[in-house]
């Protein structure tokens, strides 16, 4: 069937139980969601309204229409970079046109059953690109962390640490003060379970339950608690955006014109190609760790499908780009939840809270959220790579090295397509290195083939011709195709020449024991009849 959602398929062997499961992991994944989306929106250049919004009605969609029981979807940090870069050239009407057509393509890639062309991009350039935007993250946010008086930050990576040197003799030392403290505090938090903490010593089970409520929402609730008493001097979410507005989002009409999809169009592809491959990933990484039983592996295409629902309707209520988030997916999947009934309850909790509760973001301080964004991208990085790349080989290292380099000093989507090409090149040049042509002491004018034969390999046959330049007429050139793999139409020429040179000198060339599929393009080249029955015997 080509849609269909995973909830239906939920709902056949659903019980009580998985009912109360879900509501709690929702419950709580919902909570955490609620700082991410606002710092997501405001690093991004938008209001902090339109990253919670895009976390309610995008996640509500993807947990209706996804392919996939436990991924939880809204901003992710991936986007950070993609999003500003639109904002700072297009404005956020761009933002909302390249949006929606990023949307249409996802849904593209679903209905044509794309889904699984994901794997297919090498792990080194996954690597690659996400320690890259991590580091992007983290420069875009050291303005609020440092508390620096910039107005507009530009877009680019050396345009950025440029203006971040330039002011940074006016660093705010609360807001810098703010911003470790609450790095500090999510890099502890997790350790206040563990079973050798200090903590325990004091009351185990008090500290067990406090542990247990997520980080960046108790960094958020006691820095603001903090900074709102002692009156800091440091910008928060009301002195810059003057808060959220506690009401539905109003309908916002992006202007559609040939031009304007003109110059989005690599905006949009790069969204597109970040979503689909942010969001499988992550469903992935959950199916992996899965352990209900009445867990099924998602499915690539309807997940892109319902990715691409949301990134067109979410644009029309103001929201950015709508991805799976690996963060949320996993908070999700640990607290219980097996069905996407829990990205429902996510979703319907943070728009109550956004109804019933937005007058209390006004006094967040923007550094707090900087902090947990810091830590967002430290955890986001696979800096351990880096010193593992001694254990690899230098085409893994250069695909790596080379996807982080351009993804920081220039753009994610130049990263990826570069990577891409570089990776087929290296792959090409391997396989190349892979084919031999090894000769038969015993037997003259008799070679062995190993490997493939193709365009990137074809000259190695040049070995033999020399060898049929002095062959005596009515010599049989043999090939012994037994370990030849593979072959493709431009080998098929160069055997084509081989068999020409060995004519005319009055010769005979004969392929011994091909493979069926080097058989059958041999067959179907025309290879005259002669050299066919020579090969059958």
């Amino acid at each position: 069937m080509l849609f269909s959602p995973r909830i239906l398929d939920v709902f056949r062997s659903y019980s009580r139980q998985r009912f109360i499961g879900d509501l709690g992991a929702g419950a709580t994944v919902g909570v955490v969601a609620l700082p991410l989306a606002m710092a997501f929106a405001i690093a991004s250049g938008l209001a902090p309204q339109a990253g919670l919004w895009t976390a309610i009605i995008g996640g509500l969609l993807v947990a209706l229409l996804g392919g996939s029981n436990v991924q939880i979807a809204g901003p992710a940090g991936a986007f950070i970079v993609i999003v500003y870069g639109i904002v700072q050239r297009h404005g956020v009407g761009g933002l909302l046109v390249a949006t929606i057509c990023a949307g249409v393509l996802l849904m593209l890639m679903g209905a044509f059953r794309l889904g699984n062309l994901v794997r297919f991009v090498p792990i080194s350039i996954v690597i690659g690109f996400t320690n890259g935007i991590a580091v992007l993250i983290a420069l875009s946010q050291l303005k609020d962390a440092l508390g620096l008086p910039i107005e507009k930050m530009p877009g680019d990576f050396v345009g950025q640490v440029q203006t971040i040197a330039q002011y940074a003799h006016q660093t705010n030392g609360y807001a810098l003060a703010l911003a470790l403290a609450c790095m500090l505090l999510l890099f502890v938090w997790p350790y206040l379970l563990h079973h050798k903490s200090p903590m325990l010593r004091l009351d185990g089970v008090t500290v067990r339950t406090f542990a247990r409520l997520p980080a960046p929402v108790v960094a958020l609730v006691l820095f603001t608690t903090l900074a709102y008493f002692l009156k800091l001097p440091v910008e928060t979410i009301g002195s810059r955006f003057g808060g959220i507005p506690q009401e539905l989002p109003s309908l916002v009409l992006p202007a559609l014109s040939w031009q304007s999809l003109r110059e989005l169009l690599m905006p949009t592809l790069t969204s597109a190609a970040l979503g689909a491959i942010e969001s499988l990933l992550c469903a992935r990484v959950a199916d992996q760790l899965a352990t209900h039983p009445e867990h099924r592996s998602h499915n690539p295409n309807q997940e892109l499908m319902a990715q691409g629902v949301a990134n067109i309707v979410v644009p029309f209520f103001g929201g950015m780009p709508v991805t799976g988030t690996i963060a949320r997916t996993m908070t999700n999947l640990r607290s219980g939840a097996t069905s996407p009934i829990s990205g429902v309850v996510h979703a319907v909790l943070l728009a109550g809270i956004v109804l019933l509760a937005a007058p209390l973001a006004l006094h967040v301080p923007l550094a707090v959220l900087a902090g947990v964004l810091l830590f967002i991208a430290w955890n986001m990085g696979e800096w351990r790579e880096f010193a593992r790349l001694r254990h690899f080989s230098n085409h893994y290292r250069l695909l790596l090295l080379g996807t982080f380099f351009l993804t920081v000093v220039f753009d994610l989507m130049v990263a990826v397509e570069v990577g891409l090409v570089l990776a087929c090149v290296l792959f090409v040049r391997r396989m190349a290195t892979l084919f031999k042509v090894n000769p038969d002491p015993e037997r003259p004018l008799y070679w062995q083939l190993h490997g493939a034969l193709f365009f990137g390999a074809v000259d190695r046959l040049d070995c033999i011709t020399p060898a049929i330049a002095t062959a005596s007429a009515g010599s049989s050139i043999t090939l012994d195709m037994q370990d030849l793999f593979a072959l493709d139409t431009t080998g098929v020429d160069a055997l084509e020449n081989l068999r020409k040179a060995a004519h005319r000198k009055g010769c005979h060339l004969r392929l011994l024991q091909p493979q069926e599929q080097v058989a059958s393009l041999l067959r179907r080249s025309g290879f005259e009849q002669e050299i066919l029955a020579a090969t059958a015997r």
